[in-house]
């Protein structure tokens, strides 16, 4: 081949390789622009006027923002699509992207879902349950369980919740047998706890029980945390409000997916979502110690509410209760169990850890701010 040939068949490779460039830089932005960002339509189970739903919002904008637009989240309130407690088979059919609400609100598919947050936790609180999810095979058991009942979702246990309390009441709780004939509102497994107890149970969700209390349809309820409680007007029907509580120590929020829309999206994308998820979680449980403490304040200060400590009696027999619930459970399902066991052991270890190192707050408290005490400054 001549020099001349040689500099013909070069310059033709270099025209068709930079024709090929241009093409591609003309293609991309098409592509691009046809698929466009990927649009979720989610539901949370709360009431728009909720700060649970203003968590489900939260995560929504942290998704959003992170992918640039890519993804974009819009939450929609409990009954926009389905009931609250639908939120499961709605996600799960493909009839909404996704969802915000707790696992607990799916004990009547599966009953063994209600040990993520209904119950003392063995003595572990909501961050720790959510570590053994993390860390202690949790994770995996709830894919299980998922598989079994044939639910089509991704699900993202986060947000650990304060304990809750017990409740509000027309009068104190003194003793046990207050509770025998009371009509009362709870979820999960606390409704066979309640049960045990002596009151007629009834599981509504959130937005429903104020109107409930102010029918007399109930005579008391537990809902979760003092600016909850507060949005959603249970001091307009009740003045007593009784702190503490072993019914749901440990509960945590819950995100979910359809898992077919979920697995469709891009890898990077999902790996935004799962540290999303973990982001949220943290940012709720900051955001929660700063509002639930100012609406403790204010329902005591200007909504004038008592606040009383649930009696030590109570509190043990709600654990003998929870106990033989739970006998009977991993007796009849063998999951529930299996989850059981797991939990006990992670437990043991883990709060055995805990109470060996973390120091007394409440002598921190008494020294800074009880009768007596000076400032340091």
């Amino acid at each position: 081949m001549s020099k001349s040939e040689t500099k013909t068949t070069s310059r033709r490779k270099f025209m068709l390789a930079a024709g090929a460039t241009a093409a591609a830089t003309v293609a991309a932005p098409s592509v691009q622009a046809q698929s466009g960002p990927i649009s979720m339509r989610w539901q949370s189970t709360w009431p728009s006027k909720d700060i649970f739903h203003e968590y489900a919002n939260d995560f929504g904008k942290k998704v959003n923002d992170m992918t640039g637009g890519d993804l974009k989240i819009e939450v929609l309130p409990a009954g926009a699509v389905v009931p609250a407690f639908q939120l499961l088979d709605a996600v799960s059919k493909g009839v909404l992207d996704g969802g915000h609400g707790v696992l607990v609100y799916h004990y009547g598919k599966q009953n063994a879902l209600a040990l993520w947050g209904s119950g003392p936790g063995y003595a572990m609180d909501a961050n720790m349950l959510l570590s053994w999810h993390k860390y202690g095979g949790g994770k995996e058991l709830l894919t299980e369980i998922f598989t079994s009942i044939g639910a089509n979702v991704v699900s993202f246990p986060y947000g650990p919740m304060p304990t809750q309390p017990l409740g509000w009441y027309k009068k104190p709780i003194t003793k046990v047998d207050d509770f025998k004939g009371l009509k009362f509102r709870t979820v999960g497994i606390s409704i066979d706890v309640f049960t045990g107890m002596g009151a007629a149970v009834n599981a509504l969700p959130g937005g429903e029980i104020v109107a409930a209390m102010d029918r007399g349809l109930l005579d008391a309820a537990e809902f979760n945390n003092a600016t909850s409680d507060r949005l959603l007007g249970f001091a307009d029907v009740s003045k007593v409000l009784m702190q503490q509580s072993y019914h749901q120590n440990a509960e945590q929020f819950e995100i979910s997916f359809n898992k077919t829309k979920f697995d469709a999206l891009p890898a990077k994308m999902r790996a935004i979502i799962e540290n999303a998820v973990e982001a949220a979680s943290q940012d709720m449980s900051w955001k929660a110690i700063d509002r639930y403490s100012k609406d403790y304040i204010e329902l005591q200060t200007k909504d004038n509410v008592k606040v009383y400590k649930t009696p030590d009696a109570v509190l043990k027999r709600q654990l003998e209760i929870f106990d033989e619930v739970v006998k009977k459970k991993a007796g009849e399902n063998p999951l529930f169990k299996k989850i059981v066991q797991s939990q006990l052991a992670f437990a043991k270890r883990t709060t055995q850890w805990e109470l060996d190192t973390v120091v007394s707050r409440k002598m921190a408290f008494d020294h800074y701010f009880g009768p007596g005490a000076k400032s340091p400054i």
